[in-house]
């Protein structure tokens, strides 16, 4: 059974940080793409950042470039968002999720396997 729990979660001033994780399990970790959405009320989901597991390839969108970084432990089968310098417009649940090594990182459809969600707020 596969398992994607995301952490990390929880509330910040703009201008601040916070570290978001993602421990899978029942998957195969270290060749395919991870991905992290976020999803804010009233709005679609959309891409923040990606990594390809087998080479370390990261993709980011245009709005997180500079401020997140996103990262892999392939021993501890865990996905890292290290988030800095957050806006208001941060705030969103975030989600982590898995795909195979096909198709673009943006698009929502190719990944199979999803987190929970761990809610991400940043006040001003």
């Amino acid at each position: 059974q596969v398992q994607l729990v995301e952490s990390g979660g929880g509330s910040a001033q703009a201008g601040g940080s916070l570290r978001l994780s993602c421990a899978a399990s029942g998957y195969t970790f270290s060749s395919n793409c991870m991905g992290w959405f976020r999803q804010a009320p009233g709005k679609e989901r959309e891409g923040v950042a990606a990594i390809y597991t087998a080479g370390g390839t990261t993709y980011y969108a245009d709005s997180v470039k500079g401020r997140f970084t996103i990262s892999q432990d392939n021993a501890k089968n865990t996905v890292y968002l290290q988030m800095n310098g957050l806006k208001p417009e941060d705030t969103a649940m975030y989600y982590c999720a898995a795909k195979e090594n096909v198709g673009s990182w943006r698009d929502v459809l190719l990944y199979k396997y999803w987190g929970q969600g761990t809610q991400v707020t940043v006040s001003s």
